[in-house]
């Protein structure tokens, strides 16, 4: 199978399950992306609307989970209007995999993109997941949290590279290795212990899993045991791959499948951006198509 071929199925948590028919219904990009802003309400930016009985819709991990949500309060096409205060509780990496979600469902090729961004905050570059789909002649990377014309660039079409507006976690890595940037100006929050050399690392691993089909929310625990060395190793692989390097395609495809820093396991130790303790999830069984 492709790595396109791949791509342009579900992972078991873009899968929506029952729910397929809502995602076709959309057409092209935009449809998506206004759907996905429909649908989701984002825990920090728009916290003054979360009820605290809620807060868990956080970790609803599967596209099928919050479908399931939003259909047991509205049952309707998803570009029907949800009141803000009724969306679903999510993050970036929601929006992102719900848009990758209709990609799929369409048969189109599609990846979440794991990484740090600036166009939130000037002087500093927050975690960020965006996506990306196969147009026919390349990977066109978006952002569909954000609007048409709400900034001074494409948000469906990004630039990439290291420096960009978007930098994936391996050019991240790769630039503070090479001391091209400072570690301190990436992570959550500026001064946040969740910033800096040992948090990057920990989203080079991140960014394999995403491109693997085991989309991760952003506060599982993931990378246990990685190595400077080994992220190093990672990093290189991930950019050599989207430069379209099949060899390094092949090579970090075998090494996320048998390496166990980077495989998944059938259960995973869920943190939490409230400060909860710990749980272990069960990732299967798993919300299956009906």
């Amino acid at each position: 199978m492709t790595t396109l071929d791949r791509l342009a199925r579900h992972s078991a948590f873009s899968d929506p399950g029952r729910h397929g028919r809502l995602l076709r219904e959309l057409s092209g990009i935009e449809e998506i992306c206004r759907a996905v802003n429909n649908l989701v309400l984002h825990y920090r930016a728009e916290a003054h609307l979360l009820r605290d009985d809620r807060r868990g819709e956080i970790n609803s991990r599967w596209v099928q989970t919050i479908l399931d949500l939003d259909q047991a309060r509205h049952s309707g096409p998803l570009l029907d209007p949800r009141p803000p205060g009724d969306r679903v509780a999510g993050c970036c990496r929601d929006d992102a995999l719900l848009a990758v979600a209709a990609l799929r469902e369409q048969e189109t090729p599609a990846r979440t993109r794991v990484g740090f961004t600036g166009y939130f905050a000037p002087d500093f570059r927050g975690d960020h997941v965006v996506a990306e789909w196969w147009n026919g002649a390349r990977w066109q990377r978006f952002d569909p949290e954000l609007e048409p014309g709400s900034r001074s660039f494409d948000v469906r079409d990004l630039p990439t590279g290291e420096g960009a507006l978007f930098e994936t976690a391996a050019e991240v890595w790769t630039g503070y290795r090479s001391g091209r940037l400072d570690p301190a100006g990436y992570g959550v929050a500026p001064g946040s212990e969740l910033s800096g050399p040992g948090f990057i690392r920990t989203y080079v691993v991140m960014e394999v899993l995403h491109r693997y089909g085991h989309e991760a929310l952003l506060w599982d625990e993931v990378g246990t045991g990685i190595t400077d060395s080994d992220a190093d190793e990672v990093a290189r692989l991930l950019l050599a791959a989207d430069a379209g390097d099949l060899a390094a395609e092949d090579h970090l495809v075998q090494r996320f499948r048998s390496d166990p820093k980077l495989r998944p396991g059938t259960s995973v130790t869920q943190l939490s951006p409230y400060g909860d303790p710990p749980v272990t999830i069960q990732l299967t069984p798993r919300p299956g198509r009906e």
